[in-house]
């Protein structure tokens, strides 16, 4: 007669007893086995099997469904597997071979899920490779700073990529990541010396206006004062507004102080009928013209004696006081031209006697083609240096907190550009030098 329990049928369909053992059909590619022992009657040992693969069968259905409703199935792997090698050895009756092909079906979905979504998460990590990489010429420093933190975030929480294109990747992203921070440490490296060389110029100046507070030379160091006042100008350095008050008001004490002083000597002066007055225009034109025609002659001096002479000339350049006028525009340029050859010439001496083997002793001829060939040499790394700082200050933000930063790339760049009109003009003189000696 038939068992009317649906679970006892069913374990034996797939068991039987023998001999007081309980045994497991072949199944799975294995022979029979035994499970166990009958304790009580066969059947109650048969149901007892029966129900330990049901157990078992539950656990593959909680798997199943836990996967199913899992955004990330490859996370169940594992799992599956383990199970799936369980089967092998389990004790229980009941359909193995089912549960088997249930889990092979649901590792080959997991297996298909993974490679798409590594397929899906490599697209996504050469988007943040190419994110970051695009970074690398950014001075937007704020936002720029942001966008990396949030690529950093999201490759983070992109999932694995094929084991073999891993480390590839991770370099790539970390190295383009890298080249950013180490531009925006420059740059604050940069500002920072920036910064210390604005403060350090405005207490220069200050230092030189209390210097001159005192004086009795009412005349020259209303010039000085002036030219001070000028040049505070010119610094146009971007501080704090503590520290640039504090600076400022120090700096305007000193020239208060002085004027006041001033205007006491004058009207002493016009009380007791005190000396003429300062000297004409024509007459401080005449003196800056003697000194251009002194810079220029320096051409003839020996270039470590020239150029002590064209310090001492600027000095008293700046003594002389100020013309207005195109004459006196003419003259300066004489002037500040005669002294940037002198400088160059100097730096030029200063490169040959660094340079390994000097510079050969041969005719004049062949000494001043030298000379014009080393200073286009030379003239390749300011040229370099000239577009760098151009590039440079193409990029910068208009924003107000780059005003001191982009202050000194243009005097920089006025620097190079008289740098290179200089050397060109020395490179003719050269060349003209070697033609008339050969």
């Amino acid at each position: 007669m038939e068992p009317t329990d649906p679970l006892l049928a069913e374990a034996k369909r797939y068991g039987y007893v023998e001999a007081g053992g309980v045994w497991l059909r072949p199944v799975l590619g294995q022979p029979a086995r035994q499970i166990g022992l009958v304790k009580e009657t066969d059947d109650a040992a048969l149901l007892y099997f029966g129900q330990r693969f049901e157990a078992l069968r539950a656990k593959v259905d909680t798997l199943l469904a836990r996967m199913e409703a899992s955004e990330n199935k490859g996370s169940f792997l594992m799992k599956a597997l383990h199970l799936k090698e369980q089967l092998l050895s389990y004790d229980g009756l009941g359909d193995f071979t089912g549960l088997q092909r249930r889990l092979i079906e649901a590792e080959e979905s997991i297996a298909v899920t993974v490679t798409r979504n590594r397929e899906k998460n490599l697209a996504t990590k050469i988007g943040f490779i190419h994110e970051a990489e695009a970074l690398r010429d950014s001075v937007e420093w704020i936002s720029a700073s942001e966008k990396v933190k949030d690529l950093r975030q999201g490759w983070l929480k992109t999932g694995p990529v094929d084991k073999e294109m891993t480390d590839d990747l991770e370099h790539r992203f970390q190295t383009a990541i890298q080249v950013f921070f180490d531009r925006r440490k420059a740059f604050q490296a940069d500002k920072k010396a920036m910064t210390s060389r604005v403060q350090n110029r405005y207490r220069e100046l200050i230092q030189q206006a209390e210097n001159l507070k005192n004086s009795d030379q009412f005349e020259t160091t209303s010039r000085q004062l002036k030219q001070l006042q000028q040049a505070w100008r010119e610094v146009n350095g971007s501080l704090p507004k503590k520290q640039a008050s504090e600076l400022w008001t120090r700096f305007r004490a000193a020239n208060n102080h002085f004027f006041e002083r001033l205007k006491v000597h004058i009207a002493a002066q016009q009380a007791s009928g005190g000396p003429g007055s300062p000297a004409s225009p024509e007459e401080l034109l005449a003196r800056k013209r003697a000194l251009a025609d002194r810079a220029e002659a320096l051409m003839s001096v020996p270039p470590q004696e020239a150029i002590h002479q064209a310090k001492a000339l600027q000095a008293e350049w700046k003594q002389v006081g100020t013309v207005r006028g195109e004459e006196s525009d003419r003259i300066w340029q004489r002037f500040m031209v005669a002294c940037d050859k002198i400088f160059e010439l100097s730096a030029l001496e200063y490169h040959l006697r660094k340079r390994v083997g000097g510079e050969p002793a041969n005719s004049p001829s062949e000494r001043a083609r030298f000379r014009a060939n080393t200073l286009r040499e030379l003239l390749k790394d300011d040229h370099q240096e000239l577009e760098v700082l151009r590039d440079n200050l193409d990029k910068l933000s208009p924003s107000s907190a780059n005003d001191a930063f982009r202050q000194m790339l243009q005097t920089k760049i006025r620097s190079f550009e008289r740098k290179i009109r200089t050397k060109n003009d020395l490179i003719a003189l050269f060349s003209q030098q070697a033609q008339a000696a050969g």
